[in-house]
């Protein structure tokens, strides 16, 4: 497998404004005091139930190679910045201690997903890059499990890269789809750099090139015997496309002792010809081919060709998957919560008149409850860092919103999960393949109720407060209203 070096310098991926604050916060004395960020979301995607944590890997990457080059300086300084910030900047060496939920971990809105804490001007600097790397990644894999949960077991490729917003948008869309479940990817680099399988097998121009839809179909099975797949929709499915492909099998591989892989469906009433294609393809004896569908294909339609009796063993699905064209924003946001006075945390808030913009303040962290009897996930519970829980009692939980509902869980079991990924700068993390996230993931999706994986109308899973972070927040609201 080829490993992936990222030969583009990113450390001024950044917008400008944290340029601006972080001169400003070096002139005005702030340079070594230290905050606390938490980034989180606000609502799930599709009006789901949850959201797939993924890009960790990438922004491990960008946080290990952050260096400003005698360019980036010589453009500050056409800036307007002052020298001793450009100082700072030239000398510049990552100090943050940095935790994150783990790829491929289901999370919810409000909970904190990646939490920094370090020298408020590193800190602040790292914002853009940071909300690039996990807002993309766990869009698209939320979409692509959606997807692959609406497949019912048929494998589901990720077919997109054509349709992607830009090459980052193909290459890191179909990582994030793999390890969300699709069985591979058409992004050939993804496979080389992170052994995501590359499939795929003809476009329409290859039997087009041919001077007849049978020779088409002829010289690729000649060429390609044990990976025989046809697309049969260029001129007619069923008049054309399956009789030339059954033709192709036996007089091509029936001699070879070959068996065909299967046959590909593009256009049309996908679901009105793959019963026909299957009922003419078991009559010739290729019981054992497979049918697969593709074109403009989502959660919604699979579901809805499946409930119809469709005769499909695979998907390949390209522009809704890996632009999640039904809801293409995640909205990840990176807040201050906190800073440190020796050896207290300070903890901030930012108000506003939309409820759910009012952040949860102070130095965090976030435990998920699992039923010991069912192994399913109960809840998570957002408490202080300093906090001391006794997990080994009942425990009270309570809706921070309509907090008269309250919930005591005894028979459980308690995970915390951020996990650390940099200590003062350095990587202290596990790396992993993207064969391991993804076999994670399938495991951290079991744990859900099937309630809470609905497409529609989902269970809604409780994030609560412990009550001295309740009451912190509340506070501090009483104290801050205007």
């Amino acid at each position: 497998m080829k490993t992936e070096k990222i030969e583009r310098n990113l450390t001024m991926l950044v917008d400008f404004y944290e340029l601006a604050m972080a001169n400003g916060y070096f002139k005005n004395g702030f340079k070594d005091t230290v905050g606390i960020f938490d980034m989180f979301y606000r609502s799930n995607p599709d009006n789901g139930g949850f959201v797939i944590m993924a890009g960790v890997e990438q922004l491990t990457e960008y946080l290990s190679s952050l260096s400003f080059s005698p360019e980036d300086i010589d453009y500050l300084r056409g800036k307007g910045f002052c020298e001793e910030f450009l100082n700072y900047l030239k000398n510049f060496e990552f100090k943050c201690d940095v935790w994150a939920v783990p790829e491929g971990t289901p999370v919810f809105p409000g909970e904190t997903l990646v939490k920094v804490r370090g020298p408020i001007i590193q800190a602040q600097m790292i914002e853009t890059m940071l909300l690039i790397c996990i807002n993309h990644q766990s869009l698209i894999a939320t979409k692509a499990n959606r997807i692959v949960r609406a497949a019912q077991g048929r494998a589901v490729m990720e077919f997109g890269s054509r349709r992607a917003q830009g090459c980052d948008g193909a290459v890191y869309g179909a990582r994030a789809a793999c390890m969300a479940g699709c069985v591979g990817t058409a992004c050939v680099i993804c496979d080389e750099m992170f052994g995501a399988p590359a499939l795929g097998t003809m476009a329409h121009s290859w039997v087009q090139l041919f001077d007849s839809e049978y020779d088409a179909f002829k010289a690729f099975a000649s060429e390609y015997p044990d990976n025989c797949t046809l697309l049969v929709d260029t001129f007619n499915v069923l008049k054309s496309g399956v009789p030339n492909a059954i033709r192709v099998f036996d007089e091509v591989l029936k001699p070879l002792g070959k068996r065909p892989k299967g046959i590909r469906i593009d256009s049309g009433d996908i679901t009105y010809l793959s019963k026909k294609a299957r009922k003419m393809l078991d009559e010739a004896g290729y019981e054992d081919c497979g049918i697969c569908a593709s074109n403009s294909l989502d959660e919604y339609i699979i579901r809805d060709m499946l409930l119809q009796g469709a005769k499909i063993n695979s998907f390949g699905v390209g522009e809704r998957l890996i632009t999640s064209s039904s809801s293409p924003v995640l909205g990840g946001v990176y807040k201050l919560c906190g800073i440190e006075s020796g050896s207290k945390v300070i903890p901030k808030i930012k108000l506003s008149e939309n409820v759910q913009k009012i952040t949860t303040p102070g130095n965090k962290e976030v435990y998920r409850i699992y039923d010991n009897a069912t192994g399913k996930a109960t809840a998570d519970l957002i408490a202080l860092a300093d906090e001391k829980i006794d997990f080994t009692k009942p425990l009270e939980l309570f809706d921070p919103e309509y907090t008269w509902k309250k919930k005591v869980v005894t028979d459980y079991t308690v995970r915390k999960l951020l996990e650390p990924l940099f200590e003062k700068g350095r990587f202290v993390g596990e790396k992993k393949s993207l064969l391991q996230l993804k076999e994670y993931c399938g495991e951290q999706i079991d744990t859900l109720w099937d309630e809470v994986k609905r497409f529609e109308n989902p269970h809604n899973y409780y994030v609560d407060l412990t009550k001295k972070l309740w009451k912190l927040k509340n506070k501090m609201i009483e104290e801050n209203k205007f």
